[in-house]
């Protein structure tokens, strides 16, 4: 398959793509409406507050070039309607600095914390210096937020030493303790991608640790009650002030395995009642987390996605793999979810798509004219083949993954082998494992040659694979190096001009509060050399 054929595919569900971007649109419009402190005169700066106001934490963005996004969300009594807060519009104050003591404020200003948006606050800053690390606060009334750490990119241009990142996901709050944040909140990391899974709307009574504040969200304050949940923890809140985050969203922050405009749940069966439900949750997730108010583009196809530049050193992409998914093959009309499929026809179907034709195109196009180093792609799930080989049946796979679209990873394994130079590497979460695997140009064709290399990190708390299911997983798919799905953690990837290396960070299962993290496994890329290698 040649360029122009990838970029002529995924045209499948443009209707579910359309009202689609329409669902994001709406949650981000209803949240970055843009109207001034001018318009909102009746604003106080110095609310009745009863309580500290700042119990969800600080969190900051990357939002590509020197920009970063501030977030704080005004909640004195977060499980009280409107969050404690009175109903109407605070004016709060925010600071960025060079030092924790803030003796050097570089900049300053007020903010508008609305209550049709939570209180939710997001500053997002411009034309700061490049390749710095700043300190930030926000202070309403006599209180003030505790401090959070955040930094910018190098230049465009710059050359660079290297680049640490800690991919994370998965973090079921019911299924454990949040001792992966705890042990990165005091790692030397330059960001944090989040790949998916922020929250769960569901449970599973077999593995509750400690237990949701209440059943399946359904409508908007329900879904900000889950957010609620999550934001309380203290390791958490730990890793947000400690870093900036890019974020990528999954099925979770909605409705397990949903895709485009379907459900998977019973209940909510026509696409106008799941488009008021996936609104809802948008919407809360923008409100919960520092997400840049024009990373989705109003109206545009493209999705939650991004570029960020570190220096000559890397080019990284984030992608949205919700929004645009075609239904899961062979599931009856318009319902969606995933589940084990043998010789299913549908599989094969050319129009199938996971990221919707649009952000197809764009990627093709933004991994041919990179010319920096690395190339880092990072999306919601495991990319290479996890199918199981089955005696007398054949080949059992799992539709909501990859390999329940098989032509549009042919797709996109095409744009990665367009890459002038080479140095390709898929980044994902979602299925509870540490996955470090060889991508191949044909994937099912052991003798094609390997044009990336991928890494998937396990789960911060949600239950995993067993050890067996992992090594059957593994002895039918001779490119998974390494996929252990029975330990929690998160990865550890330092990317330098003449490798990639990445440290899986594991703890046992259930994780456990104050639990130590071990290097499970360290894998090395070399530049230039397609495919992980196991290191000592």
């Amino acid at each position: 398959m040649n360029r122009r054929r990838f970029l002529q595919q995924g045209a499948t569900g443009m209707t579910c793509g359309v009202l689609g971007r329409r669902a994001a649109a709406m949650a981000m419009s209803l949240l970055f409406a843009p109207r001034g402190l001018a318009e909102d005169t009746g604003a106080t700066t110095r609310p009745r507050l009863d309580a500290d106001p700042f119990t969800l934490g600080v969190a900051s963005g990357l939002a590509g070039g020197a920009r970063v996004v501030l977030w704080t969300r005004l909640a004195p009594s977060p499980r009280e309607p409107w969050g404690g807060m009175a109903p109407e519009p605070v004016a709060l104050h925010w600071q960025l600095a060079d030092d924790e003591g803030f003796t050097r404020i570089v900049r300053e200003g007020q903010a508008l914390a609305r209550p049709e948006h939570a209180h939710s606050v997001h500053v997002a800053l411009d034309a700061l210096a490049t390749d710095r690390f700043y300190y930030y606060r926000f202070l309403v009334g006599d209180a003030v937020s505790p401090v959070g750490r955040t930094r910018t990119p190098p230049a465009p241009d710059a050359d660079v030493a290297r680049l640490r990142v800690a991919l994370a996901s998965c973090q079921h709050y019911e299924q454990g303790a949040y001792a992966a944040h705890a042990d990165l909140a005091r790692r030397d990391v330059d960001l944090v991608l989040f790949a998916g899974d922020y929250i769960y709307e569901g449970s599973n009574p077999r593995f509750v640790v400690r237990p949701h504040e209440a059943g399946l969200p359904r409508d908007l304050e329900a879904y900000r009650q889950r957010h609620v949940t999550y934001r309380l923890d203290p390791n958490l809140q730990a890793v947000h002030a400690a870093h900036p985050w890019l974020l990528v969203w999954d099925d979770h922050e909605v409705e397990n395995d949903y895709a485009g405009l379907a459900g998977s749940r019973g209940e909510v069966v026509d696409e106008a009642s799941f488009l008021a439900l996936r609104t809802a949750a948008y919407k809360a997730y923008f409100e919960h987390l520092p997400v840049a108010p024009d990373l989705l583009t109003i109206g545009a196809p493209g999705g939650l996605r991004g570029q960020l530049p570190w220096g000559q050193l890397a080019d990284l992409w984030t992608l949205d793999g919700r929004q645009f998914r075609s239904v899961q093959a062979c599931n009856p009309p318009g319902r969606a979810g995933g589940r084990a499929l043998v010789n299913c026809g549908e599989l094969n179907d050319e129009r199938r798509t996971v990221f919707g034709a649009e952000q197809e195109r764009w990627i093709a196009e933004e991994l041919a004219a990179s010319r920096r180093g690395w190339r880092v792609v990072a999306q919601g799930t495991q990319l290479a083949p996890a199918g199981i080989e089955a005696p007398m049946l054949g080949r059992s796979i799992y539709s909501d993954g990859w390999d329940g679209y098989p032509r549009a990873r042919e797709r996109l394994l095409q744009a990665f082998a367009g890459a002038p130079g080479g140095d390709v590497v898929c980044l994902g979460g979602d299925v509870h494992r540490h996955v470090a695997a060889r991508l191949r140009l044909d994937p099912a064709d052991t003798r094609s040659p390997v044009i990336a290399s991928e890494f998937c990190c396990s789960s911060i708390s949600s239950r995993g694979l067993p050890e067996a299911a992992a090594a059957l997983m593994r002895r039918s798919n001779p490119d998974l190096l390494h996929a252990r799905g029975d330990e929690r953690g998160y990865a550890l990837l330092e990317f330098t001009p003449r490798e990639l290396r990445c440290d899986f960070m594991a703890t046992a299962f259930p994780a456990v509060e104050g639990a130590t993290l071990h290097r499970q496994a360290r894998y090395v890329v070399e530049r230039g050399l397609a495919g992980p290698q196991r290191d000592a």
